[in-house]
Formats: structure tokens, C-alpha cells, sequence
């Protein structure tokens, strides 16, 4: 799946361009992305892309960006299909299994959840006077949706997603704190990770970790661009 960020325009008013926003870690990945597809398809010399590949390190707003990119087949693709809904506030009927793939439990204790691992259709969490982290940034996902059961009593739970992927929670708090910061991908086909649940007298928070892109896009991009600079050098 290729997934990075979208910028949504307000509802009821005029869009504004975003080109003045400042761009992020993701933001530069994405252009990077383009630029590396661009050398690997001959559009790019080598000069050329480490020249862009230069400049958009140093960019410091989305229109900066974008500069690297106007001339690219890929940017102007990109565009004209990137309006759609964004992802449903609840997963697909049907679409998630009843019972828990992995359960993560925490008893006066600390359990972690983090570097390349494939995630499930459902996880189950519960924090009782104790600690879970669940990290997703290196995860593999295996299924488009992904659902995070949370339990927290006197404990804390807190899920980190790429950012490129979407996010959406469910749940509340009683004398705690459950919150989700609702996250959209730009492609419709991107992993959606729902996290529901209920924090007493503890905390749930499910947010992404800024800078981090789901893995296997990056790797498969890698292995197109060697691809690729295997078989000019082979000219």
C-alpha cells in the first residue's frame, strides 16, 4: 500500500492553499518518495535527484516541496485522485474477528508492544495498576483494519501509529482520561487503526508518532529505486 498525509480543506469556506504550512518530517518523506520513483524511472538524472533530494531536506514549507516535484507525472496523479471520505468511524461489519489475535496484559507491571512485528485484526489491552505501550511505527500490517481494545484501571495504555495510516477511537473515561487524536491517511486503501476502550482511574492515549511511515512502503520503494539503478548502469 502507498500511504502518506493529506491536508483536508475547511468546510464552508474557500480552500486555502497550503503551500505557506510548515512541512513536516512526513511531508519531506513523501516528496523524497516521488523523487526517488522519478530517478528510477528515467524522468530523473542522477544529478538531478540528488540536487531536489538536497533541496527538500532544507524546505521548510509545503510549498517549497512542491517545487521539487511541479514537473513530475506523480505529483499531478496524486492530486487529481486524492479527494475522498475519510475513514469510517467504526471497522466494516463482519470485518473483525470476536476474539483477540494477542492479548497484552500489564498487572503492577510494564508490558511493550514495538519494533517489526505483523499486527492482528484485534488486540486486547489491559492495564491494572501497571503499563502498556504499544508501538505500531515498525509494525506490519497484514489486514486494512485494525482494532485496539483497551482496559485501563489505575494503569496507562498508550498506542503510537504511523502516520500514514488512519486512526479512530471509541471509548471514555471514568475519573480517567481516554484519548485518541483522529488521524486521516490520504489513500482510501490505507490500514484504518481503531482503538476502543475505557479508562478508570487511568489514562488511554492513542496518537501518531510523528515522522513515522508505515515500513514496508519504504522498503519497497528502496527495492524499486535499486531496481532501477541496476538497469541504467547496465546500459
Amino acid at each position: 500500500m502507498d500511504l502518506q498525509k493529506q491536508t483536508e480543506p475547511g468546510a464552508g469556506r474557500a480552500e486555502t492553499h497550503p503551500a505557506g504550512l510548515r512541512a513536516s518530517d512526513a511531508d519531506r518523506d513523501r516528496v523524497a518518495d516521488l523523487l526517488r520513483d522519478a530517478l528510477a524511472e528515467g524522468r530523473l538524472t542522477a544529478d538531478e535527484h540528488a540536487e531536489r533530494v538536497e533541496g527538500v531536506l532544507s524546505a521548510k514549507t509545503v510549498g517549497e516541496l512542491d517545487v521539487f516535484i511541479q514537473d513530475l507525472p506523480a505529483a499531478h496523479e496524486r492530486r487529481a485522485t486524492s479527494s475522498y471520505g475519510p475513514a469510517p468511524n467504526r471497522p466494516t461489519a463482519g470485518a473483525i474477528p470476536a476474539e483477540a489475535d494477542e492479548n497484552v496484559v500489564a498487572v503492577f507491571s510494564t508490558a511493550l508492544r514495538r519494533g517489526r512485528w505483523r499486527a492482528g485484526r484485534r488486540m486486547h489491552v489491559y492495564a491494572v495498576f501497571g503499563s502498556v505501550d504499544i508501538d505500531l511505527s515498525e509494525a506490519i500490517f497484514e489486514y486494512q483494519q485494525v482494532v485496539i481494545k483497551a482496559v485501563s484501571v489505575f494503569g496507562n495504555v498508550e498506542i503510537r501509529v504511523p502516520e500514514n495510516v488512519s486512526l479512530r477511537g471509541t471509548g471514555g473515561g471514568v475519573l480517567g482520561n481516554f484519548e485518541v487524536h483522529t488521524l486521516d491517511a490520504p489513500e482510501p486503501d490505507a490500514p484504518v487503526v481503531y482503538v476502543e476502550g475505557w479508562a478508570v482511574l487511568g489514562n488511554i492515549e492513542a496518537r501518531p508518532k510523528r515522522g513515522k511511515l508505515v515500513a514496508d512502503i519504504l522498503d519497497r520503494v528502496q527495492r524499486k529505486v535499486d531496481k532501477g539503478l541496476r538497469r541504467h548502469l547496465d546500459r
